[in-house]
């Protein structure tokens, strides 16, 4: 089974990389005018082309980063000349805090929103728990971005308007520097964690051994915190799961509006500059990021619910 999941690892991150070079190749402009710029020499752009392998046919380009990649190198930026591994490792440790801390964040609010509501479905607090999460869900993550940093950067001044502190640096100011973008990411994140438990936990509520525990004098907190919540909790890890694995790719604007050096970020940049080359290797880490996450689901399924494991 593990050595049936690497094989399916090694043919996705063939087929995305290969997709990459073939989509990358197709975009609007000239790779040569981005390194040397519009009024080099035709003697220089042919150099330049030789030399960035670009007078060579697709596929011979990828089996040379192919070749390279397997041995752990990713090649250079055409533009900043810096090795891909050592920008990438720069920028995915502020997208892998910022993903975390948002995640961290909708669990928080969205378990125990759930929770509630499923104990007492109809009750006042489920209906307005259910407004905010519609409310939630109808609000673009960008738009939320952009009022956080409007009214707390700009107008009151209590964060500050551009930035990253490293954890290393200062803890405190660490956070602070990715309260704002994480609580955007979050609040739609709290919306769909909060309606997937909430059903998952109705269901459970109303079975056979659920009404076993009522009869025995348990009370609603112990019936849930107890026999409830795990086995509810399988539609839950799916999705956080899935949406951890997406995130680590999907904040792109967010990065852009605190001007956090993110992959995101960096991702985009590659793109508008033509950087097949970064590109590629931030296509990869994305990839790998996001069946590793979706592999620990699996494994996380088999831990909440025993019967996985046996079958």
């Amino acid at each position: 089974m593990f050595l049936l999941r690497i094989f399916r690892l090694v043919g996705i991150l063939l087929a995305v990389s290969f997709a990459t070079f073939s989509m990358v190749s197709l975009l609007p402009g000239d790779t040569v005018d981005s390194v040397l710029g519009a009024n080099a020499s035709q003697a220089d752009r042919l150099q330049a082309r030789h030399d960035l392998h670009l007078d060579q046919a697709l596929p011979i380009r990828y089996g040379h980063w192919l070749a390279d990649a397997v041995q752990g190198d990713l090649g250079r930026s055409y533009r900043t000349r810096q090795p891909v591994v050592e920008a990438l490792g720069q920028r995915v440790g502020v997208t892998l805090e910022l993903v975390l801390l948002s995640q961290f964040l909708a669990l928080a609010l969205a378990v125990p929103m759930a929770v509630l509501s499923a104990i007492r479905p109809g009750s006042w607090f489920d209906r307005l728990f259910n407004g905010a999460q519609l409310a939630m869900l109808a609000t673009p993550g960008f738009l939320v971005a952009l009022a956080l940093f409007t009214v707390f950067s700009v107008k009151l001044g209590w964060f500050a308007t551009a930035g990253f502190v490293p954890f290393s640096d200062s803890p405190f100011g660490n956070v602070k520097s990715l309260l704002l973008p994480s609580i955007a990411l979050a609040l739609e994140q709290v919306a769909m964690y909060s309606r997937v438990l909430r059903a998952d936990l109705i269901t459970t509520l109303d079975e056979n051994y659920i009404w076993t525990a009522r009869a025995k004098g348990l009370t609603n907190s112990q019936i849930v915190r107890r026999h409830a919540l795990r086995p509810s909790s399988l539609g839950l890890v799916t999705l956080a799961g899935v949406t951890m694995g997406r995130m680590i790719g999907g904040t792109v604007l967010v990065e852009y509006i605190f001007a956090l050096p993110g992959l995101g970020r960096f991702t985009i940049d590659a793109i508008n500059n033509r950087d097949f080359i970064a590109l590629q290797g931030a296509v990869v880490v994305l990839t790998v990021g996001f069946v590793v996450v979706n592999m620990f689901v699996d494994v996380l399924h088999r831990v909440l619910d025993p019967r996985i494991r046996i079958a």
